[in-house]
């Protein structure tokens, strides 16, 4: 009797251990730290099943709302811009610390990456954008868009921009105003360090549609001049309603 204990005693040992060895083998193979930037009218909540997926996935992701927007739309205010966007996402790096961070961004949250990466080259991987807005130095949305960006003035009250498939008594969570000068302030890009960071595009394009007829082609057609990896997602623009797993498998390379 007293052999069987012994001998059970080093099974369940060994079993301890291999758990162990697991468990630290997982924790060292973690993936990197991901930051995802959401787009216009939007906020954090918009990406909280990606980000359930990817975390199960093994990454660290971060998804700060733009001041504003989303649960910090209590903040909003005309005067909001572009530089005001890009603070909140370069003091969640440095105030969390953050480093070798995969860094997406989404439509509009193209235009703040690109504003980030100049600021904290240093703390990037890579730079992923999502469907997204890629601008050169003292460009805007506006000023990229240029005509198609006339679907906006319908929208304008009082130095914001508001989005008219909103209902009135809809509920949180939802998309809610954007201040305009977000879209009219121009980005200003200096650090040469930035334009060096691997980069990639994802274009989404909905089933059946010409891609060179997406409204973020010029987007996709700029990264190719770069030379950077673009690829196509079949969805709409907003994947991570529409094609959650597509979308992290694209995220997860």
């Amino acid at each position: 009797m007293h052999f069987r204990f012994v001998i059970l005693g080093l099974t369940l040992s060994v079993l301890v251990g291999s758990i162990s060895s697991t468990v630290r083998a997982q924790s060292t193979a973690r993936k990197p730290t991901m930051v995802i930037v959401h787009g216009a009218w939007g906020g954090s909540w918009a990406f909280k099943k990606v980000d359930s997926i990817l975390t199960n996935r093994g990454y660290t992701v971060y998804r700060p709302s733009l001041t504003g927007q989303g649960e910090r739309v209590n903040l909003a205010s005309p005067d909001i811009g572009l530089t005001t966007h890009i603070n909140d996402v370069v003091n969640t790096i440095l105030y969390e610390d953050l480093h070798d961070i995969i860094l997406v961004g989404h439509s509009y949250g193209g235009m703040v990456i690109t504003g980030v990466a100049d600021r904290v080259a240093d703390r990037i991987r890579s730079l992923v954008y999502l469907d997204a807005i890629l601008p050169n130095d003292g460009e805007s949305v506006m000023s990229i868009q240029g005509d198609r960006a006339d679907f906006i003035k319908p929208m304008l009250k009082d130095g914001f921009i508001v989005p008219m498939w909103v209902k009135a008594d809809q509920k949180p969570p939802k998309d809610v105003p954007q201040s305009l000068k977000t879209f009219t302030e121009t980005i200003s890009l200096k650090n040469p360090a930035a334009r060096n960071l691997p980069a990639r595009y994802i274009l989404t394009v909905e089933a059946g549609k010409d891609p060179k007829a997406d409204d973020f082609a010029i987007h996709a057609d700029r990264a190719k001049q770069r030379g950077w990896p673009v690829s196509q997602l079949i969805s709409d623009h907003n994947p991570q309603w529409s094609a959650i797993l597509p979308l992290v498998n694209a995220l997860d390379q």
